[in-house]
């Protein structure tokens, strides 16, 4: 039996953007209930983590003592949260920022590589929001923003299509960093080896297991994807569509367990 669950979040466990649902969330603590350790691993920053599982978790009910068995692996697990009981927040573990120069370069590539191919399309952005998102350990590129529709970010670039070639030009302008498609509209840009590979062997460790003890549900797992350097890894992986799919695959878990 697995000892630890892993998620990639937007369109695994939620809605791109939107918080987890009433019932990813009941069968999340039902998981945590058991024992299970529980650790989302996204490109996504720690506040937004916060908005879209850990808000959900404790709107349904989430005891302290469960919120222990949750590991928050932000950024593709460039950094890593845990519960403190006692101090009622979350401790940062570890956290591998980029350089500012760094930063720079990335945030330029990107730019001029969208706006090249016509992709650059800052006049839908909503106030206050970006279409480039420094992470501290990763770039983001957004093509909507964060807070565009989603109706607007599922209908963008559905094939991939736009970002596979957004991709390839910026790795021409910033060769020395990589990039992965994952969500709706976003890019994540990273130093050499600082994707999920890193972020799940840092769990392993942190959390003590061996890759046989985890299991990992994502909806990117094919070549280019964020999530396809966990299946590298030889770790179990199970493809979903949306988080229906993770909700079903949930439910068989927590049927096996209660047998």
């Amino acid at each position: 039996m697995k000892k630890v669950l892993s998620f990639d979040v937007d369109q695994t466990l939620n809605i791109a953007k939107t918080p987890i649902p009433d019932e990813i969330a009941d069968l999340l603590i039902r998981c945590l209930k058991n024992n299970l350790q529980i650790c989302p691993i996204s490109g996504q920053k720690f506040d937004q983590f916060l908005v879209q599982i850990v808000d959900p978790l404790k709107n349904r009910g989430v005891s302290p003592s469960e919120l222990k068995n949750l590991h928050l692996f932000v950024a593709q697990g460039t950094q890593y949260y845990r519960y403190n009981p006692d101090q009622e927040d979350w401790t940062k573990i570890y956290d591998y920022p980029l350089k500012e120069e760094e930063v720079k370069k990335i945030t330029e590539a990107l730019e001029t590589a969208a706006k090249e191919l016509g992709f650059w399309e800052a006049d839908k952005l909503k106030d206050g929001d970006e279409i480039i998102e420094n992470r501290l350990s990763q770039v983001t590129f957004s093509a909507l923003g964060q807070k565009a529709g989603t109706k607007e970010k599922y209908a963008w670039d559905p094939d991939c299509k736009k970002r596979e070639k957004i991709v390839e030009k910026a790795k021409a302008l910033a060769p020395e960093f990589d990039y992965e498609i994952g969500g709706t509209t976003s890019i994540n840009a990273i130093k050499p080896g600082m994707n999920k590979k890193f972020g799940m062997e840092n769990l392993l460790k942190q959390l003590s297991v061996e890759k046989s003890d985890v299991l990992y549900f994502g909806d990117m797992t094919q070549p280019g994807g964020n999530d396809y350097p966990v299946v590298k890894m030889g770790i179990d992986t199970i493809t979903v569509r949306s988080h229906e799919d993770t909700a079903f695959a949930l439910r068989g878990i927590l049927g096996f367990l209660s047998k």
